[in-house]
């Protein structure tokens, strides 16, 4: 099941900007944020989607850094979400 089949229909829209903030401009990223999307996210619990709309946040350079793990984020949660992510472009199911 999809993420747009998983969130509730008040959710879309929030979904849909959080597309749209995927859309980076650096391959990479967006093929990595985008299948996260897909994939994985609607496995987060709130928390963990706080943290990957703060996540979005980061300059491309240092996103792209944390989830091709040259760089760690002392930020536990951040660490957290970022592993995630990298689990799920791994292992997407």
């Amino acid at each position: 099941m999809t993420t747009d089949e998983q969130l509730a229909s008040s959710d879309v829209e929030a979904l849909r900007r959080l597309r749209w903030s995927c859309r980076r401009g650096m391959l990479e990223l967006d093929l990595l944020l985008e299948a996260f999307l897909k994939h994985g996210f609607v496995k987060l619990d709130a928390r963990g989607r706080e943290t990957f709309e703060r996540l979005l946040d980061y300059p491309d350079t240092t996103l792209l850094q944390l989830l091709m793990g040259q760089m760690q984020s002392s930020d536990r949660d951040v660490a957290h979400v970022v592993e995630f992510i990298r689990q799920t472009a791994r292992h997407p199911s």
